[in-house]
């Protein structure tokens, strides 16, 4: 991949949208990237200026029970973090195996986010055979971030609107002043989950094409089952581990077993909760931008790093389905190393990136 010279950014460029469009049979050339051949695909960007209408459907959906689901969603990691790291500064109750759950459970599902749900399934930047399919597609959904199709359908609808009226989650809607910079950055961080952007009307509407997955539907359709795995799949490995410790009692077990839920459950789900929510906060208020687009996305070093490649998220605005986020040498992006791998192995095909001439007539000079 070339790189460009280093850009001097002088103001927020808004004269480009990108657009997620309704599935066509029609086949057509991807306007931001390229891959080793043309092929028909349902997720077509088209330009802004296409009546495409803000609608904000309110069903049933938007419901207190549902609102009290996101608000245990939202403060039981939080607090099972807390309270994890209360009982090891506090009483010394950590494991090597707490903490490798803890990263390591991380590292997959965020990867799973990452990876499965945004470049594979949202942007179809790649292609890949069912299993690794499946494998990401898992890892997404026990990253406790909502279904798949949920997912998807939201992020489709940010990029239709990104920073405009309509956006689900973006921290620039509200008007000037401290107090509503902050209320924005609540609403993008976190504050936005409490709204109805989950309607059925929705499905249809973003995502056409991955109702038809009847694989992925499955997945999304036992969604609940992979929130509780992916919490007692922890509890048991801590409790077996227990188990295996010479000496071992019930309570032993018990404590191991309470200890796994909490390091390798709850506080690794805060940890790529709050990863997640600042792509969506911070790197849409901090960092730089390289490249034209019509928001006022940023490429953030830190979150570059710390969210597997999803901080160079003006990158990603300016070329949405590229399968590469770090499109400068020393702009490290893990997902695209994974993405890269499998297409060398021949386990991913149709990788989409943008050509030299692309990234030159968008970049900021």
């Amino acid at each position: 991949m070339a790189s460009v010279t280093e850009p001097t950014r002088t103001e927020t460029t808004r004269t480009e949208r990108v657009i997620p469009v309704k599935p066509s049979n029609v086949n057509f050339i991807n306007t931001d990237t390229n891959t080793s051949e043309t092929t028909p695909t349902s997720y077509s960007p088209i330009e802004s200026g296409t009546d495409f209408p803000v609608t904000h459907e309110h069903t049933s959906e938007d419901s207190v029970s549902r609102r009290l689901v996101i608000l245990g969603t939202v403060l039981f990691p939080l607090a099972g973090l807390i309270a994890a790291i209360f009982i090891a500064s506090q009483y010394g109750m950590v494991r090597w195996i707490d903490i490798a759950m803890l990263v390591g459970g991380w590292y997959l599902t965020g990867m799973g986010i990452t990876i499965g749900y945004h470049r594979m399934l949202t942007h179809r930047s790649f292609e890949t055979v069912a299993p690794i399919r499946v494998f990401w597609t898992a890892m997404g959904a026990f990253a406790v971030e909502g279904s798949p199709i949920d997912w998807c359908m939201v992020h489709r609808k940010h990029h239709q609107f990104s920073d405009h009226e309509g956006d689900p989650h973006s921290p620039h809607l509200h008007d000037g002043g401290f107090l509503n910079q902050l209320k924005g950055f609540w609403h993008s961080h976190t504050g936005w989950l409490f709204n109805s952007n989950w309607s059925k009307v929705e499905r249809k509407k973003y995502v056409p094409d991955l109702l038809e997955d009847k694989l992925l539907m499955t997945i999304d359709n036992h969604y609940v089952s992979w929130v509780t795995a992916s919490l007692l799949i922890p509890a048991m490995i801590g409790g077996t581990v227990a188990l295996l410790t010479p000496g071992f009692s019930l309570t032993s077990v018990a404590a191991g077993a309470g200890l796994g839920l909490l390091w390798g459950g709850l506080a690794r789900v805060c940890v790529s909760h709050h990863i997640t929510w600042s792509i969506n906060s911070i790197c849409h208020i901090f960092g730089s931008q390289d490249y034209k687009s019509s928001d006022d996305s940023r490429n953030n070093v830190f979150f570059g790093f710390l969210s597997h490649g999803e901080g160079w998220h003006n990158n990603h605005h300016a070329f949405p389905t590229s399968a590469r986020h770090g499109l400068k040498w020393w702009q490290f992006d893990l997902s695209w190393i994974v993405i890269r791998t499998l297409e060398k192995m021949g386990l991913a095909w149709n990788v989409k990136l943008p050509s030299p001439k692309q990234l030159e007539s968008r970049a900021l000079n």
